[in-house]
């Protein structure tokens, strides 16, 4: 044997040798590597993107974050001794699946496919998920996930989301499809609205179990105005109020009304060419918000996965409440009475989405979320949310989060598509939505500070 070949087998031998005296990461290692919180907020973004492309409509992607939220979290919660199952503290929901005993876990790992395993479940684009899901995952084997962990902990990860998918299933979601709203025709009630005139949506909303709420109407906002164009009246005053508004906007209030738009589904009419937009919904368009404070405050995983957790809760929570509510009430929406009553040519700023008008949905689950994250995270954190800068909607800067919640809700006065009591009434509906998450949905150990 040569000296060069002498060499280069005592170079392999040195590689080889190297190579095993490698220790394997250690379950706090790898762990702290998988923790990281942008892991998870890249599933969440994910999410986002599908809710979006399949034009889920605001109250159904509230559900779908809110069972993906609480997927995430309960797989989670083994991994910081701080923190509980929610089992017990949401309406009907039990602890699920334990990890085995003595034996190592990446929780990181398992929160993560626990919170991909319901999106997709829940969700019909599963392309964006397979091609999102092989470089996803093969980050923690990067981060020194042994293989036998790495099973161990998908395989927790699905075992929870089936748990949840299970609860899911229950929740009288799939009873409720293919119900259609009775339109009336009588004065003050509401009926389809231009440019595509579309049927009501989720007109059983109120029949989904709830999160945290005893009931559906337990926080019913006070009644609307009777309606009544009689010169002076209360209802009158607030129709005029919208009328004159739309007429006079400022170009401040034009922005504010098109950033919180969160519309869905949005027609587009081009002469005689219609063609729709997708937006992203109020719900995540919140979720979002919590995302960019949580970055701003550095949070780690854990407390990360709580906020999105409650946050969704409230937001849904908030949806059903003021479901309930704009179908006992069966508002008109003011553009069908200017239109009709006062001027033929007036059109609103933003399209008048497809459902009553009491409350207004914006301000009733903004608030709600708002509270929820100011009990989190603390009032009078400044953030910038450029959320929908990608969809053309700007970037606007508040001091808190109650500002950006005051803000959403009197968008849809300058958008034209919601009288004044329905926006101020659906904020202490929204807040009361809020409260009530806070204190029955308890995340926290006893012997753990409160929030």
């Amino acid at each position: 044997m040569n000296a060069l070949v002498r060499y280069g087998c005592l170079l392999v031998l040195l590689t080889l040798g190297f190579a095993g005296c490698q220790k394997p990461a250690t379950p706090a290692e790898y762990n702290a590597k998988a923790a990281n919180p942008e892991y998870y907020n890249a599933a969440l973004n994910k999410l986002t993107q599908v809710v979006i492309h399949d034009i889920f409509s605001p109250p159904v992607a509230s559900r779908i974050y809110a069972y993906a939220n609480l997927a995430g979290y309960e797989a989670l919660t083994p991994f910081d001794p701080n923190y509980e199952s929610l089992g017990s503290k949401l309406k009907r929901f039990q602890t699920g699946p334990q990890p085995e005993a003595g034996k190592d876990y990446c929780f990181p790992l398992a929160s993560a496919r626990a919170f991909l395993t319901v999106a997709r479940a829940l969700t019909f684009s599963a392309e964006f998920y397979d091609e999102f899901e092989k470089p996803f995952y093969e980050q923690y084997k990067k981060d020194g996930v042994p293989d036998e962990v790495y099973d161990r902990s998908m395989a927790y990860g699905e075992a929870v989301a089936k748990h949840v998918l299970d609860y899911a299933a229950k929740d009288n979601y799939k009873q409720t499809r293919g119900f259609k709203h009775t339109v009336t025709n009588a004065d003050g009630t509401w009926v389809p609205t231009p440019p595509a005139y579309m049927d009501a949506a989720e007109p059983q909303w109120n029949k989904l179990r709830c999160w945290a709420m005893d009931t559906c109407n337990q926080f019913m906002p006070p009644r609307p105005y009777p309606y009544t164009l009689t010169k002076g009246s209360p209802y009158q005053k607030e129709l005029q109020e919208v009328y004159e508004t739309g007429k006079q906007l400022s170009k401040q209030q034009q922005d504010i009304a098109y950033f919180w738009d969160d519309n869905a589904f949005v027609m587009n009419v081009a002469g005689h060419v219609m063609f729709a937009s997708k937006k992203m919904t109020p719900g995540g368009h919140w979720l979002a918000i919590a995302q960019t404070v949580a970055r701003q405050k550095k949070l780690t995983l854990m407390p990360l996965v709580e906020a999105y957790a409650l946050t969704s809760f409230a937001l849904t929570d908030g949806f059903i409440s003021c479901w309930d509510e704009k179908y006992r009430t069966n508002t008109v929406r003011p553009e069908t009475v200017i239109n009709k009553h006062i001027d033929p040519q007036w059109t609103p700023f933003l399209q008048t989405p497809p459902f009553p008008e009491y409350p207004s949905g914006h301000s009733v689950i903004s608030t709600a979320a708002a509270t929820v994250l100011t009990n989190l995270m603390g009032d009078n954190v400044a953030f910038t949310d450029s959320t929908e800068f990608k969809f053309g909607h700007g970037v606007r800067s508040f001091k808190s989060f109650r500002e950006a919640a005051d803000e959403a809700s009197i968008s849809r006065l300058y958008g034209g598509i919601h009288y004044r009591s329905a926006m101020t009434n659906g904020q202490v509906e929204g807040e009361k939505v809020g409260q009530w998450v806070i204190q029955k949905v308890r995340t926290r150990k006893p012997t753990v500070a409160t929030r």
